[in-house]
């Protein structure tokens, strides 16, 4: 087996990361000019101070697919970013739902049950 060349290597994976960013770059810019400075999923407000924090996010998952009208991007923050990619991951895999099922049917008791009775009584 040959001797890895681990020089090409880095040069390989320098110019990948280098692209990446300026496409990261573009479409930010882009989408930071296009949309109010607002988390898309929990509403909160950025500065400049703060802005660092606010991601773009491609709604079909394709980061190539960066239309100049932003109708691909909604601005996350990264916690919202995060979860959203999570979710993803959980979907793909076929656990979407899983071990949720207890919190989608809603709560099962009820606190107020015997409050009109309670309410009836005289001393």
């Amino acid at each position: 087996m040959p001797p890895i060349d681990h020089a090409r290597l880095d040069k390989i994976v320098l110019d990948a990361r280098k692209a990446a960013d300026a496409r990261a770059d573009s479409y930010r810019e882009r989408a930071l000019k296009i949309y109010p400075w607002i988390c898309g999923r929990c509403a909160r407000e950025f500065t400049r101070a703060n802005l660092r924090e606010l991601t773009v996010h491609h709604r079909d998952h394709n980061h190539d697919n960066n239309p100049p009208d932003g109708s691909n991007w909604e601005l996350l923050c990264i916690y919202c970013h995060d979860n959203e990619h999570q979710k993803q991951i959980e979907a793909d895999r076929g656990l979407s739902g899983a071990g949720q099922s207890h919190r989608d049917n809603g709560a099962t008791h009820n606190p107020f049950a015997a409050l009109e009775s309670l309410l009836r009584k005289k001393p």
